[in-house]
């Protein structure tokens, strides 16, 4: 049994262990954010099972996923469980690791190369930098209310990147939270949509002047959100040519095969 991250789109990037796992499944559930290119290095023989995730929606249930990963694993069956970016930075791979030592299955992770270092280094914008920022932080954006438990005095501290994940729904109440905590409102922003694909598009604002492509709801996710001073360096890093990628990007509503359970001896 395997958790593996696909990385954040571009199949070049996939570990070279990620592509043998790919090859010796026999049974694969994948996630919404695994690029069509990436399954198409899939092995024949695999039966691939789509339970992606998308905001507000899950096309099945985290605990069904487990127990599906259980009872593959029990058939004897070589299991991989494919995830976008990697399976330890909100993948919830942790989740599903505690669940299949508990079944007593051997596991193994292989880590992918996740959405922060992927898509901020395909949008030329280093997450750190001397001159810029001494550490980096990535941190949740699926912020349910005015109340969620985030520091953000820390966060509003200068000398540091933020990578929100999943903050595109969430993006009016971070920057405000973050220019309540002091930090100044010209700091810049970027929005990276659908990185590393065909259909990357860089996105650049501040905390108080968002990128109008935002406020006229262009910007679609998946949408990885950057704050701090390194996004300035963007307009003279900027090297990636979307048109020259190798992954197409992530299509919503996408038809997929449903997760089935397996076969009872």
């Amino acid at each position: 049994m395997s958790l593996v991250g696909a990385g954040p789109g571009d199949p070049e990037l996939l570990t070279l262990k990620a592509y043998k796992r790919l090859q010796q499944a026999d049974v694969i559930l994948y996630d919404r954010l695994v690029s069509t290119e990436i399954r198409q290095l899939i092995a024949p023989q695999a039966e691939q099972f789509y339970v992606g995730k998308a905001r507000s929606f899950h096309s099945v249930p985290q605990n069904e996923i487990n127990e599906a990963l259980v009872g593959w694993a029990h058939k004897g069956k070589r299991v991989v469980r494919l995830k976008g970016g990697d399976p330890f930075i909100f993948g919830r791979g942790g989740e599903e690791l505690e669940t299949l030592l508990d079944a007593a299955i051997n596991v193994e992770v292989v880590p992918g190369i996740t959405a922060a270092s992927g898509c901020s280094a395909y949008a030329g914008i280093p997450l750190t930098h001397r001159d810029h920022a001494q550490s980096v932080r990535f941190v949740t954006g699926h912020l349910k209310s005015a109340d969620a438990e985030l520091d953000w005095d820390s966060l509003s501290r200068p000398g540091q990147t933020l990578v929100f994940y999943m903050g595109l729904g969430s993006i009016d109440f971070i920057r405000q939270s973050l220019i309540n905590h002091g930090m100044p409102e010209e700091m810049p922003l970027a929005l990276i949509e659908q990185g590393t694909t065909r259909r990357q598009r860089v996105y650049i604002g501040s905390l108080s002047a968002p990128p109008t492509a935002l406020t006229d709801g262009i910007v679609q996710p998946p949408t990885l959100l950057i704050v701090g001073s390194v996004v300035s360096l963007h307009g003279r890093l900027d090297w990636f040519s979307p048109a020259t990628g190798l992954a197409t990007g992530f299509e919503p509503g996408e038809a997929s095969l449903p997760l089935r359970k397996p076969p009872e001896s």
